[in-house]
This record gives C-alpha cells, sequence and structure tokens, in this order.
C-alpha cells in the first residue's frame, strides 16, 4: 500500500466532485476454477484499490458524501479459515491502514444499505464485471443482475475517471516498476526465440520474471506465431526458420500497477526481406506516433497519422493504391490494422475499461462504429499525467481478406492480387509505454529493443 494520506487524499477529492448520497466500491471474492477450495489468483478490483487499497477478499468500501464518511465491510476470518488461510489481522486493523474509521460486517453493510434505501438516499455504484457482486447488488438493493450496469452513476463514473486518468509520482514509480520487469521479460524472450522451441517454453518464461520480481503478469501473455490473430492465447506451436514470433505481455506489481509492452521477433538469425519491409513500416508508424504526443493533443489525430503512415507504405509494396485520405475515410486501411493504436494504462492494464470506453477515452462523446476506428480505445485529448502505450501494426488475416474479397470491398484501394501472396506472413508490432508531460511525453521504464538492428543484436546474446 501507499502511505495512509494518499487514500485520504483520494478519498477527500471525490467526496468535493459529488455532492450527495453514497458510493459503493465493491472489491471482489475468490474466484474458484473448477470447485470451490480451488482458486484462480486473486486480483482486487482496482477502483477499490485505488480509494482503498486493501488487497484482501470480500470487502466493500462505502463513501458517504453527506456526512463525510467512509467505511469498510467485511467478515473477519474465523479459526477453520485461519487454518487454510494463514492469519489476517481484524477488519478494524486493516481499515486503519487505509484511514478508515468505521467498519463492519456484511450483515451489517446490508442493513445500512437498506436504511439508505428506506431513507430515499441516492446510491452510486459502478459498473460491474463481477457476477458475484451482481448477485450481491441483487441481494441488497433489488437490481436485476442484468440490468446492474443499466443502475450504474455517470456522475460517479466521469469522477472516478477524472481523477484516476491522472497518475501521482508515486503511482509512476510503481508503474516504471512493472515496465521494467515487462523489458526484462521482452529481453529473455528475444534470447531465447529460435527454431524449435515451443510457444509455451516462452510463455513460462516470461510468466517466470514477473513472478521473481513479486508481481504477477498483468495480463494473458500471448507469445504466438501467429501474430495475424489480436489476442492468440494458444501456445502449442513450436518456432521454425522463416516464423516471426510476437510477444505481447506484462508485468504488474505487487500493487496492481501494470506494464504492457510487444515484440515481433525473427525466428531465423534475422529477418527475411518482406519480413523487414513489413517491420519497418511498423516501426515508422509507431515512432511518428510518439512524437506527436503532447498536452492537449486529441489521441484520434495521433491514431489518423500513424494510419497515413501505415498506407503510404503499404502502397510503395503495391499492397494499397489510390487516395489515402479517401482510403482512411471508409476504412480501407483496417483490412491491415483493424484495432486501435493504443489505449491507458495503469491499475489495469486497459485503464478502466470497465468503466466505458465512451466516458473513459471519449469523454462522453459517441465512438464511430465503422470497422477499425471503432476498436480505437482512447481518442480525447491527452493530459499531463496520463499514462497510455503506444502500439501500432500491420496484420495479414487470411478470412478478412478472403471475406473483403469476396465481397469486392475497397477494390479501389487495395490490390487483391499481391494481398493473396501475404495470406501465411503473420503480423507484427511494437508497442511502448509513455506519460503525458507538461511539455511532451516521457518513455517509462527501460528502453526495450525495437529496431531491426537491435532485435537481431538481442537474438545473437542468446546464441
Amino acid at each position: 500500500m501507499f502511505k495512509i494520506q494518499t487514500y485520504l487524499d483520494r478519498r477527500l477529492i471525490l467526496k468535493t466532485r459529488i455532492e450527495s448520497g453514497i458510493a459503493i466500491f465493491m472489491g471482489n471474492d475468490e474466484s474458484p476454477m473448477n470447485y470451490t477450495d480451488n482458486i484462480y489468483h486473486f486480483r482486487q478490483d482496482s477502483s477499490f484499490l485505488y480509494y482503498f487499497g486493501l488487497n484482501t477478499a470480500g470487502l466493500t468500501g462505502i463513501i458517504d458524501f453527506d456526512e463525510g464518511k467512509d467505511y469498510i465491510f467485511g467478515n473477519d476470518l474465523t479459526v477453520e479459515d485461519f487454518v487454510w488461510q494463514g492469519y489476517q489481522p481484524a477488519l478494524k486493523d486493516q481499515a486503519q491502514k487505509a484511514g478508515v474509521e468505521y467498519t463492519g460486517s456484511l450483515s451489517n453493510l446490508e442493513d445500512f444499505l437498506k436504511k439508505a434505501v428506506t431513507n430515499g438516499r441516492k446510491i452510486h455504484l459502478l459498473p460491474q464485471y463481477r457476477a458475484e457482486n451482481k448477485l450481491k447488488l441483487f441481494h441488497w438493493l433489488d437490481i436485476n443482475p442484468l440490468e446492474t450496469n443499466k443502475a450504474a452513476s455517470v456522475e460517479l463514473i466521469k469522477a472516478v475517471v477524472v481523477q484516476r486518468e491522472i497518475k501521482s509520482d508515486e503511482e509512476l514509480q510503481e508503474i516504471e516498476k512493472a515496465v521494467d520487469s515487462t523489458v526484462d521479460m521482452h529481453l529473455a524472450a528475444m534470447r531465447m526465440v529460435r527454431p524449435g522451441i515451443l510457444e509455451s517454453e516462452i510463455a513460462a518464461k516470461v510468466q517466470e520474471i514477473a513472478s521473481k520480481d513479486g508481481g504477477n503478469i498483468s495480463f494473458p501473455t500471448i507469445a504466438t506465431i501467429h501474430g495475424e490473430t489480436l489476442h492468440n492465447h494458444y501456445q502449442g506451436n513450436q518456432l521454425k526458420e522463416g516464423d516471426m514470433f510476437l510477444l505481447d505481455c506484462g508485468a504488474e506489481t505487487a500493487m496492481g500497477y501494470a506494464g504492457d509492452l510487444s515484440s515481433t521477433i525473427p525466428v531465423s538469425d534475422s529477418f527475411t526481406k518482406r519480413q523487414r519491409e513489413i517491420y519497418n513500416i511498423t516501426l515508422a508508424s509507431h515512432n511518428t506516433s510518439i512524437e506527436m504526443l503532447k498536452p492537449g493533443m486529441p489521441f484520434k489525430d495521433i491514431y489518423y497519422q500513424s494510419c497515413r503512415i501505415l498506407v503510404e507504405g503499404l502502397k510503395e509494396l503495391d499492397l494499397m493504391k489510390g487516395d489515402t485520405e479517401e482510403a482512411l475515410q471508409i476504412g480501407a486501411h483496417a483490412m491491415f490494422f483493424p484495432c486501435g493504436l493504443g489505449h491507458q494504462m495503469g491499475l489495469d492494464i486497459h485503464d478502466m475499461e470497465n468503466l466505458g470506453e465512451v466516458y473513459v477515452g471519449y469523454d462522453g462523446k459517441p465512438k464511430s462504429k465503422q470497422f477499425g476506428i471503432k476498436s480505437l480505445r482512447l481518442a480525447k485529448p491527452l493530459k499531463p499525467g496520463t499514462v497510455l502505450t503506444i502500439e501500432p501494426g500491420i496484420y495479414f488475416i487470411p478470412s478478412l481478406i478472403d471475406m473483403s474479397k469476396a465481397e469486392k470491398r475497397f477494390t479501389d484501394f487495395i490490390n487483391y492480387d499481391k494481398l493473396e501472396t501475404y495470406k501465411g506472413f503473420g503480423g507484427i508490432r511494437n508497442e511502448e509505454n509513455f506519460v503525458i508531460t507538461a511539455d511532451g511525453y516521457k518513455l517509462l521504464g527501460k528502453k526495450k529493443p525495437k529496431t531491426i538492428e537491435d532485435v537481431e543484436e538481442q537474438k545473437k546474446l542468446g546464441n
């Protein structure tokens, strides 16, 4: 945890932004894999962590805006619990670490909420993503679990987003720890990649590094020779000469702050000519995007500039044709780049994503429904203190190529005959993490090799 004052200050700031009522911050419970006592790694809810800091299962936080009081509710462990889980301080002692004076059991919480409803008090909820928390709210407040997120408080969402998106110095230090560990994960992978090794062996190594540094992975590792599948979690392939290996992974610190980097590595000693051509286009797009980072710059504008670089590079290879601006307007670039350019990062790998992208990334404004840009999670002007990723890529997705060709889509902009020859190419992306500063940006953590020469040099160190 951070110092007590951090959590007192965070809750005080929120109290100045919400006029009345009470806010419920649902902590997470243990989650069983296949029977009750066989549980997944516990991960606390990020908003609960942000305002209360306690990494214990089964807790709920309350902020009372009318009376200026904070509460933590939960059940103390029994003797039988101690046998299996080890000793845990009493709830009141835990709450003191977060500067919370008032505590109670879950039955006390039920009575507290029923009284609030009876008195007609406004109750603020954040959107929920865990089924057990939806069921608790159904029991406490009679909110249909299928309708829970419709009952979410837009006022609270907006207040939390404004506060959490600006990272403090102590948060940035934690994020840099996570990114440093993540760089080490990528360096290890670059030195391991070679013909004959399994994807799973590399995934196991990066998991080891994340755990060794005291945390965990920040999301399920993508370690694949099929980089054209954006979120490919299968790890059973054996690497062979001529393949490219895409690693997208991150470390999470013990306090829950995340790193997120991507690398594309040749399985052979060096990239082929065709691989180098595509790699350098994505790298040019990547570097151009970074140069544009500054306060006030709409991230949507950076996205479109990154796409222009991709389209112009693909035109030089005769994969695309026609007017670049027209191609962008109708979304022809999404044949190769069907995802967004980056996302915010902090306590969540996609920071606050469960609160709703329209609030987190768009300041409440509607998103485009066009394929490609509809996956852009961040579009609004950047602010000092915002942490984000930059990760443009080029992907050759056979099923997307076949479908678009059959439907004769974008024929004025895509050379399908040439594109057919790239069907087995895969995908390429690089990814780095940045914080927006008062006058520009700062790279977070150690530098990760990203030029062709630097990646190939790392491979040599592994031989």
